[in-house]
């Protein structure tokens, strides 16, 4: 069986609010098949009765991609989150499929295995830069590149001779 969701959301509890935005937004993006984006969010998907280990679980087995939401709490009080990207980061260590997609939504700075990996920044971004630099963020992981835009000149212009 292949994955099931196209994003999973791994973040401490300090982070909650921004996790469940940072998961909203991610809904509203296209995947690789042109369907909205399936995330996998605890606070949604994780109801009474269920094993939470089982759905971490199967966040990790049955997503593309995880979604490390970057704090400092993250980085150094939540070891759950650190075997939740660890684990996606198994099956992409050179980051190929870009299966790990941190975004960081406070000041901190990731080392060790997390430390080379590109992140998206929207620390000190307002409401509608940040939408823009995740959704820009997401859909460059899930495409491999981001969309060239037209520029103008930047020398001005040059008189003719």
């Amino acid at each position: 069986m292949g994955p099931r969701y196209d994003f999973f959301v791994s973040f401490a509890g300090a982070d909650a609010d921004w996790a469940e935005w940072i998961a909203t937004e991610a809904q509203s993006i296209e995947n690789e098949h042109g369907r909205p984006c399936e995330v996998l969010f605890q606070k949604w998907d994780f109801v009474p009765g269920t094993s939470w280990a089982a759905m971490i679980d199967k966040g990790v087995r049955q997503s593309r991609r995880i979604i490390p939401v970057l704090s400092p709490t993250y980085l150094d009080e939540c070891p759950y989150g650190a075997a939740e990207w660890q684990a996606v980061w198994r099956r992409d260590p050179n980051g190929v499929t870009r299966s790990v997609v941190p975004v960081r939504v406070r000041e901190c700075d990731p080392d060790g295995l997390l430390g080379p990996i590109v992140y998206i920044d929207l620390v000190g971004r307002p409401a509608g830069a940040a939408r823009a630099e995740l959704t820009g963020g997401l859909t460059a992981a899930i495409c491999g590149v981001r969309p060239r835009r037209t520029l103008e000149f930047p020398g001005g212009e040059n008189p003719i001779p």
